[in-house]
């Protein structure tokens, strides 16, 4: 069941030049809405989506989050969606261009935006916040450590932030793509070094995700989930698409933790270690 109010609505969607962002925004542009979408260079979008005004944001600057909702103004809906991807050897991962890094533009920049809107929804008792993670986060793989652990602490916000903001009629939803056929491997952050003694097991890796992105759910299809989340009259604290996501998640409800965590490892070409 949709939102009583689901047209007309005032939507804030960040990362909106490519991939699921850039979808979502055209989603609900057509669909009637106000919708600002965020880039880095507004003027450099190089396909603008008819009926999305561009707006800056940098996850990493969190000054531009305040300077974005004030530029914006009213929220109803805020689509925390922008973000970079990492993959690698946590060994070899740097503390500060990787790590802090990652958590920076993942995690501490949607706090700061969400920070920003939120005191006007819950003034006007009405608003939605979606944060958009990876099944990532409940599954982790190896070489993905860094990855999934920023969108398990957003995952965390969400679920906690969920009921501390509900008294006040704004919604809270965590929703989890599984792999993506939008591009996104062509732009991740990798940290492997050259004689990295993980190097073999890490190129098996990135090259079973390749695979797995080529085969993945479209950015049409996961908008179309982000979208009716956010729409939804009582929307649930969860979504996941793709990735077989029904049966996985039953699985890991009634499975072994190991036991998952060694099929996660087996979709992504690594064998089972022999446990002492």
């Amino acid at each position: 069941m949709t939102h009583p109010l689901s047209t007309g609505r005032t939507v804030l969607v960040t990362g909106a030049s490519s991939g699921i962002g850039a979808e979502v925004a055209r989603q609900f542009a057509a669909a009637g809405h106000t919708v600002y979408g965020t880039t880095r260079n507004p003027d450099t979008v190089a396909e603008p989506i008819p009926g999305v005004q561009y707006v800056r944001l940098d996850n990493a600057d969190y000054a531009s989050a305040q300077a974005c909702a004030e530029q914006v103004g009213d929220v109803d809906i805020l689509i925390n969606n922008a973000g970079e991807s990492h993959a690698g050897a946590f060994e070899d991962t740097p503390m500060d261009e990787g790590i802090e890094h990652m958590f920076a533009v993942n995690v501490f920049g949607p706090l700061a935006l969400t920070k920003a809107v939120l005191p006007r929804m819950r003034e006007r008792r009405t608003g939605t916040v979606v944060m958009v993670g990876s099944m990532l986060s409940s599954f982790p793989v190896a070489f993905r450590s860094t990855y999934s652990a920023t969108k398990s602490a957003l995952k965390a916000y969400a679920f906690a932030l969920r009921r501390e903001v509900e008294p006040y009629g704004v919604r809270v939803i965590s929703v989890e793509p599984g792999t993506i056929a939008t591009g996104i491997g062509g732009r991740r952050l990798v940290h492997i070094g050259e004689d990295s003694p993980y190097r073999e097991e890490y190129e098996t890796v990135a090259a079973a995700t390749r695979r797995n992105e080529e085969k993945g759910v479209t950015a049409e299809a996961m908008a179309e989930q982000i979208v009716s989340a956010a729409l939804a009259d009582k929307p649930k604290p969860f979504y996941a698409r793709g990735n077989n996501a029904p049966l996985v998640f039953l699985l890991s409800r009634i499975a072994p933790r190991q036991w998952v965590l060694d099929l996660t490892a087996r979709k992504h070409g690594l064998g089972r270690v022999r446990r002492r």
